[in-house]
């Protein structure tokens, strides 16, 4: 269906199953049974697909302003203009970041926190001015991308006041049932792996597309320094990418958390390293492609994991965090945990 390839429903799918996973196997297990949550199960949807709409909004709004780049890139993969009226795009951009906001507003009226709203209206008007400047500039383009897919996790730790008071907490803590991750640190790696990822993939998305971009006067990493040097780039962005995850599945490890620890080091670094040091083979279209969609395998790997993280908290019954108020000596009251 031609409206689902101007969307890029694969891409909506795996924002959603982000989203859901991270809901359903983080926030949902961290809570205490007294704990009342704002993103109940119809309010998590209402966010989600708040989020969703955007993005499918973001998607739209980009092929409109590409239509040139693609004829040369992808002429087989177009749909707008082809199947799509241009003129019904722009209305259905319109339509879905309106529908969008407005989600969002649901939300933000129960949590009591307008200021909240400031996260769905900073993405849409990223993503129109990336479409319009941001793609066609050096290094910018890659990185508002690269912001926009960690705020798919980041909308949820905001829109969940619970998860507030694990923000200063260390790594791991200890509970009557055993160690448990610090939610909010689970959630922040997942996070910055979804950014530095996205990031790289953007770069290599930018290699694949090197002729098209070049003849539309763009500005990306390839055509400023090279292929070579933007490869060397990439691979750096790989190594500090690594080096939290190696330190996560060591101390996943350390704690013994075996599955979790030994999924991270076996399925997410290993991989990793595989593709950064087969990244600088060729210099084709078509070895860029493969590397690209390659990368997005690690990325849903990535995802996987979270299910493994709550498969084996279950199993070791280790959930059973609890938020408590405790007064201080001045008569002022602090939270811990």
């Amino acid at each position: 269906m031609p409206l689902l390839r101007l969307i890029r429903w694969q891409n909506l799918l795996i924002i959603f199953l982000t989203q859901l996973l991270a809901w359903a196997c983080v926030i949902l297990p961290a809570a205490d049974a007294d704990t009342r949550l704002l993103l109940t199960t119809e309010n998590f949807l209402i966010l989600s697909l708040s989020t969703i709409l955007i993005a499918a909004a973001g998607y739209i709004i980009n092929d409109y302003f590409d239509i040139k780049i693609d004829m040369i890139n992808r002429p087989h993969k177009m749909v707008l203009e082809k199947r799509i009226p241009i003129k019904s795009a722009i209305i259905l951009h319109t339509v879905f970041n309106i529908f969008g906001l407005f989600l969002a507003v649901v939300l933000v009226r129960q949590g009591g926190r307008y200021s909240w709203l400031l996260l769905q209206l900073s993405c849409t008007l990223l993503l129109w001015f990336y479409s319009t400047h941001f793609k066609r500039q050096f290094v910018s383009g890659n990185v508002v991308v690269a912001m926009l897919t960690a705020l798919t996790i980041i909308t949820l730790i905001i829109y969940e006041p619970s998860l507030h008071a694990y923000v200063l907490r260390r790594p791991f803590i200890h509970t009557a049932d055993g160690v448990m991750p610090n939610p909010v640190w689970v959630l922040g790696i997942y996070t910055f792996f979804a950014f530095m990822l996205t990031w790289m993939r953007e770069i290599v998305k930018d290699m694949e597309d090197f002729k098209g971009d070049a003849e539309q006067g763009c500005v990306t990493m390839p055509i400023k320094w090279g292929l070579q040097r933007s490869v060397w780039f990439t691979q750096g962005l790989g190594v500090v990418a690594l080096i939290p995850l190696i330190n996560a599945g060591i101390k996943l490890l350390l704690e013994r958390w075996w599955f979790l620890g030994s999924y991270t080091l076996l399925a997410l670094v290993v991989p990793m390293v595989l593709w950064l040091l087969t990244l600088h083979k060729t210099a084709t279209q078509q070895h860029y492609a493969t590397a690209s969609r390659r990368l997005k395998f690690i990325m849903v790997a990535g995802i996987v994991s979270l299910i493994i993280y709550y498969i084996e908290a279950h199993a070791q019954d280790r959930f059973g965090i609890t938020v408590a108020t405790e007064e201080t000596v001045d008569g002022s009251r602090r939270t811990g945990i």
